[in-house]
């Protein structure tokens, strides 16, 4: 007979890279793997971490340095860095910049609309200084 046992449903990659960059910005220091691991709950395995960890590490999200035999692991931008680091490779991809703005400004609710322009207008002064 089958094993009657329930697995919990698997989390997507997104989901488990929050999970780990949470526990990071959690940290008073650069914290190793193991003790993201802790944090995280006890059924993600030690190897997933690491492995959770080197991707965001290729995404610029996080970064580590030597310690001992291992890494320390910390965070290289908070929530909205890492979605405007996305938003910025997306946009990098693409060959008509100019269409792929232009449609993400119309498709804007108008209080993110007013929001990106105050924002914009917030920047262009700071240039300026």
């Amino acid at each position: 007979m089958a094993d009657q046992r329930q697995r919990p449903p698997r989390r997507g990659q997104g989901e488990l890279e929050a999970l780990v960059l949470s526990a990071l910005r959690e940290a008073d220091s650069p914290a190793s793997a193991g003790w993201v691991q802790e944090r995280v709950g006890g059924d993600l395995a030690y190897t997933t971490v690491v492995t959770i960890l080197t991707r965001l590490l290729a995404k610029g999200a996080v970064t580590r340095e030597r310690a001992g035999r291992s890494f320390a692991w910390t965070p290289a931008s908070d929530q909205a860095g890492l979605a405007a680091h996305k938003m910025r490779k997306v946009l990098d991809s693409e060959s008509d910049r100019e269409a792929v703005l232009a449609s993400f400004v119309t498709s804007l609710e108008p209080d993110d609309e007013r929001l990106l322009r105050e924002l914009l207008g917030r920047a262009k002064g700071e240039r300026e200084d």
